[in-house]
């Protein structure tokens, strides 16, 4: 723990204020059944279809030219997620896979999120730092009630994370420089990424983010400025009300 407070704080979204898997799980299961397709088992499905999320936003990342918003990318993974299962995206049809594609603007928080997150802006601006589209943001934050000051990140930067503009420009953005905002997330590979371009760190765990499976990246895992168990834990570690 360090005694240096940040100016702001940067929220990672997916998995750190929200429980994308079981969110877009409940959403999936009626779709999978008007398909006939009881035998895929929709946790699976919505791993599925997250698993296909980094490599689409590093080749995003990596492809240059005008930025291409999570909800394309999410629409084209959800598709290439049913060919995979034997199901033509044609046969869906076209306002179905739309409105199944908006799942990812009905995430449901963390039973801590929203009461912490008010706690956190009490003394600190809040913000999204997030890859998801700002339409996606705007959503997900008039569905769970998140109580944002702004909403930056990957839209706002041109750029996905974990490419350091995300960061860098999340920061100026805010009038500060990149070691007065500290990134909150529960992924040790977004923390390093955001480290290394300056940035505080503040960790919270998220053990059920993957079902209870092993977090993919623990081979990123430092020693953060901050670690804690919700966002309660680190509204009292930071001095909130």
């Amino acid at each position: 723990m360090t005694e240096r407070m940040p100016k702001a704080l940067g929220f990672d979204v997916f998995g750190t204020v929200v429980d994308w898997r079981t969110s877009v799980a409940r959403e999936s299961r009626p779709y999978l059944d008007a398909l006939g397709r009881q035998d895929i088992d929709a946790g699976e499905f919505a791993d599925g279809w997250r698993n296909r999320y980094g490599p689409a936003t590093k080749r995003a990342n990596e492809r240059g030219g005008a930025f291409i918003v999570l909800d394309v990318l999410h629409r084209e993974n959800l598709e290439d997620l049913l060919r995979e299962y034997g199901i033509d995206p044609a046969d869906v049809g076209e306002d179905t896979l739309a409105e199944w594609n908006r799942a990812w603007h009905r995430l449901d928080p963390w039973p801590d999120t929203v009461e912490g997150l008010t706690r956190l802006k009490r003394r600190f601006p809040i913000v999204s730092l997030s890859n998801g589209s700002v339409e996606m943001m705007v959503g997900m934050s008039r569905y769970g009630g998140l109580p944002w000051d702004a909403i930056l990140g990957a839209e706002f930067a041109g750029h996905y994370k974990l490419h350091p503009q995300a960061y860098l420009r999340t920061a100026a953005a805010l009038g500060l420089e990149p070691s007065e905002l500290c990134l909150v997330a529960a992924h040790h590979s977004d923390l390093a990424a955001g480290r290394a371009c300056g940035l505080m760190t503040a960790y919270v765990d998220r053990p059920m983010e993957r079902g209870g499976a092993p977090a993919p990246d623990l081979y990123a895992k430092q020693e953060w400025e901050w670690s804690a168990g919700s966002f309660i834990e680190l509204a009292d570690m930071l001095g909130c009300d």
